[in-house]
């Protein structure tokens, strides 16, 4: 799906509209092949952006969780967009699985490098986390953590 989408740009409104699909294995695919096509393409996102903060905060399924923490900071979001974005990713910091936790702290660092209100919430999280998080949660929160302080 991703090699298609790349090819053909157009069709990448098809493939979020599968982010919605009552089958939860379309759902995770679609948004795997979205999250690897904005990595290259992140202005694909922005024609969706309402859509997308919608199904951050209303998505439980955790694949979906995860590709949309990492997708949704390369949005264009104005700050009052960013306000209740980072507050989904905070509280996808309560899910049952690690890597949607790990996900969710990239996603709240890249706001927060977009957002210099966001810092020092997102700072004391990240250090937060170094002390109660999973290993693969320790291990992004240092990684992390150095990155904002450059």
């Amino acid at each position: 799906m991703a090699k298609l989408v790349s090819s053909d740009p157009q069709r990448f409104a098809e493939l979020l509209e599968c982010l919605w699909n009552e089958d939860p294995t379309v759902r995770m695919r679609a948004a795997d092949a979205a999250e690897k096509v904005t990595v290259a393409r992140p202005e694909l996102l922005n024609p969706h952006k309402q859509e997308l903060l919608g199904r951050l905060a209303e998505a439980e399924q955790i694949a979906l969780r995860w590709h949309l923490a990492l997708m949704v900071p390369r949005l264009v979001l104005s700050a009052p967009e960013k306000q209740p974005a980072a507050a989904a990713l905070r509280r996808y910091l309560e899910d049952r699985s690690s890597i949607v936790k790990t996900f969710a702290l990239q996603g709240l660092a890249d706001l927060a490098k977009q957002d210099s209100s966001l810092r020092g919430p997102v700072r004391r999280t990240l250090e937060e986390s170094l002390r109660t998080g999973t290993a693969a949660m320790k291990a992004r929160a240092r990684k992390l953590l150095k990155e904002l302080q450059n």
